[in-house]
Order: C-alpha cells, then structure tokens, then sequence
C-alpha cells in the first residue's frame, strides 16, 4: 500500500513544471507576473510585466491623457458614484417636490373659456391634496415645516388626545390613530 502512495507521489514529480509567462517589455527575459491595463479604454486587456517594467509602465501610465477637461470632469464625476446614476435621496428631495406641486398650484394653468364662461372658481379644477398635506392638516401645521417642528407638535397631540387623558373616550381613541397615522406619513417623507 505504501509502495502505491510512494509511486503516486513520484508521478507527481515527473510532471514538466508549469509554463512561466514571459515579460511583455522588449528584451526582458523576466517572469511577466504583474499585469497591467493595455489602455483605458481595454481595461480587461493586459500586459504582463516582471516586477520592474510594471513600476516603470505604473509611473508612465495616465488613464486621462488625451482628454479635454471637460471629458475629465464629467469622468470624475461619475466615478464618484461608481459609474451608476445617483437621485437625490430624503428631505431634500420631498421638499423638492412640495414645492414644484406648489408653484404648479399656486399659479395654475387653467384659462378662462372664449365666451363669457363664468368666475375663476368655476373653472378651476379641484386639486386631489398629496398625502403629506392631508397628514399636515391633520397635526394642524403649514408649510414650510421641518421635521424637529413636526415631532413637537405630534408631542403636543398626543398628550391632548391620548385615550388615558380623557378618560378612555373612544372619540380620542380614533383621533389618536388618525395622529398616528398621520405622523408615520411625515416621518417617511422627512426623514426621522
């Protein structure tokens, strides 16, 4: 049995050594261990340089060359982000968007029919309220708000309205939930 392990490991010997890769700089008869990128715009593609012709490619090497500031810029840019798109996340964004609807709203775009069509307010119409307005209304607070002003109010609600300062009374029950509903809808949108 030991003679057959033996014979087996000796086999292994007999194996021709793995071939080495060359260096790719002219003349060198190094081993191309290290690779390095062939152009920027052949990242996957590589050469093999021994130690020293990878330093020497390394400081001569420039992934911007040729471009025009503008290229580089719009280059860094996206690498901030790893090359993938970004939206802009949170508050910011929620205000943003409050305040286009309000401008939307605030100047209209409806015009009076040719004709005699009637007053202003008959022409309008109604505009459906976003669920952050309605949570607003519900903590009885205006826009612009943040969201330290949202929490103090929920507070202040909650210690009115809450079932055990008013003696188990479903009515505060209810508007209790409606409280807490609510505020979980603001928290969402500006972040707690």
């Amino acid at each position: 049995m030991q003679r057959n392990r033996a014979r087996l490991n000796d086999r292994r010997f007999d194996q021709p050594p793995p071939s080495v890769r060359g260096c790719d700089h002219p003349g060198c008869s190094g081993e191309g261990a290290h690779r390095a990128p062939k152009a920027r715009d052949r990242l996957n593609e590589y050469y093999w340089f021994c130690l020293d012709h990878v330093r020497e490619y390394n400081r001569a090497w420039d992934f911007y060359a040729g471009m025009s500031p503008e290229q580089i810029e719009a280059e860094v840019r996206r690498d901030t982000t790893w090359q993938r798109p970004s939206w802009p996340l949170g508050f910011w964004s929620v205000q943003e968007k409050f305040l286009r609807d309000r401008v939307v709203k605030g100047f209209g775009f409806e015009f009076a029919r040719e004709g005699g069509g009637g007053t202003d307010e008959t022409l309008r119409r109604p505009v459906p309220r976003t669920p952050e307005e309605d949570a607003l209304a519900v903590l009885e607070l205006s826009p612009p708000v943040d969201f330290a002003r949202i929490k103090a109010r929920y507070r202040e609600l909650v210690k009115i309205h809450h079932p055990d300062t008013n003696g188990g009374a479903k009515s505060a029950e209810e508007r209790l939930k409606e409280i807490n509903q609510a505020y979980n809808v603001l928290k969402a949108c500006y972040g707690a």
